[in-house]
């Protein structure tokens, strides 16, 4: 009995160490969701920039003297794959750029898109209906893996803001991650007009 007298702090220093330790694995198993959160996300979106070489290229055999459109997507394209984050750097900062990027490829596939409207024979070419469909799948599929990528977000920035969590956190080096955002301009919806 002496001894549990004498050495007590030993007992609570053991129960400390393995609080911290349950609390800091508990943090790297939600970073470690939010970095496979986000390869999903950079698979979607390379399996888009994928597609749209094929994409043009089909709407080239129709569209000749549309060229101004298909140079701005393979721009757009080439933009949009140089802007790389690493899963370790998710900041706001650069989630911001890498959207950034993504939306002028968006954009300049929406202009694709809307020209080909223009071209009936193009409209009904079989290759060309195939991979505007893969492209709409890809841009749902891009839409999911946002959404889940930006609830492992949360749920990583909510574990290690509050005390005494954001101490372990601050040892750790977590910072809270970024999310994806609404585009500007998102907020207004579309006009439509006959």
């Amino acid at each position: 009995m002496e001894i549990v007298k004498k050495y007590w702090w030993v007992g609570l220093l053991g129960i400390l160490v393995f609080w911290f330790i349950g609390m800091y694995n508990g943090m790297a198993a939600k970073d470690q969701k939010v970095k496979s959160a986000w390869g999903n996300v950079e698979s979607d979106y390379q399996r888009r920039s994928d597609l749209i070489p094929n994409l043009v290229n089909t709407v080239k055999g129709y569209a000749t003297f549309e060229q101004e459109t298909l140079t701005k997507v393979m721009e757009a394209r080439a933009s949009a794959t140089q802007v790389k984050i690493d899963a370790s750097s998710l900041t706001p900062e650069n989630m911001a750029a890498f959207q950034q990027a993504q939306s002028g490829l968006s954009s300049s596939l929406g202009r694709l898109l809307a020209v080909a409207e223009n071209y009936p024979n193009l409209k009904a070419n079989q290759n060309f209906l195939d991979l505007q469909a893969q492209l709409e799948g890809t841009e749902n599929r891009i839409n999911v893996s946002r959404k889940r990528f930006n609830d492992e977000v949360l749920d990583f920035n909510t574990s290690i803001v509050g005390f005494p969590r954001a101490l372990v956190a601050s040892i750790a080096g977590w910072k809270e991650k970024g999310y994806f955002k609404a585009d500007a301009g998102a907020e207004k919806a579309p006009e439509v007009k006959f």
